[in-house]
């Protein structure tokens, strides 16, 4: 059976769909939507496109960085936030980084590609550390997304999110078991060629690599 992975070059759409690949054939798309890391993010995502023997698309969704303000695609200061485990603090910086509706937007483009092409899942890399200050990451977005997939596919195309229930750490492990190169994975904010190290997306990959006590590759500035 053929699915589709929303690969945005990261470590946990990564590690989600290297989980899939026993199960089913699958055709890779990442998005531009004006991001910063876009072009970073295109290029780790091609890369471990090739390494898996994957097929691999690049979708251009400008419009959709134009909405919202996000610091991600309008300019600004990327946030640093001081503490991972300080609740409310992360949830000012994911304010701050937020695209409307950007998983809504992703997971549908995810069904109709799909739908056109036969294919029974979209595998995405939605997962519980960050489910607690996005809640397009969350169960629950996965479960009412399910639900109305009964309704609104012909062909009952599902969504696919085998690291939901992970932390960080846990998604490191569950990579480096199956022989993940997380050397081919980005993860930073910025965008840069090398890892800044300090933006939130940047702190949650060094800890998680610390935490399972597996030697990170990720070559960071500060």
């Amino acid at each position: 059976m053929r699915a589709i992975s929303i690969l945005s070059g990261g470590m946990d759409s990564a590690v989600a769909t290297a989980l899939m690949m026993d199960e089913y054939e699958i055709h890779a798309i990442t998005f531009d939507y004006g991001q910063r890391s876009a072009r970073m993010e295109v290029e780790y995502a091609r890369r471990l496109s090739e390494h898996l023997g994957i097929e691999h698309t690049t979708l251009d969704l400008q419009w959709l960085g134009r909405l919202g303000g996000s610091v991600l695609t309008a300019g600004g200061d990327i946030p640093s936030p001081s503490n991972l485990d300080d609740t409310v603090e992360c949830l000012e910086t994911a304010r701050k980084v937020w695209v409307p509706g950007r998983n809504l937007v992703f997971t549908s483009i995810g069904v109709s590609f799909a739908e056109a092409m036969g294919a029974g899942a979209v595998i995405v890399g939605w997962d519980l550390e960050e489910a607690e200050t996005f809640p397009d990451n969350s169960e629950e977005f996965l479960d009412a997304f399910n639900r109305l997939l009964e309704i609104g596919t012909l062909d009952g195309v599902k969504i696919e999110a085998p690291v939901i229930g992970m932390t960080k750490r846990e998604i490191v492990e569950a990579g480096h078991e199956v022989g993940l190169p997380f050397e081919l994975t980005y993860s930073c904010y910025a965008g840069d060629r090398v890892h800044c190290g300090v933006c939130e997306s940047c702190m949650r990959r060094r800890r998680a690599f610390e935490l399972a006590g597996i030697d990170d590759p990720t070559e960071y500035r500060e």
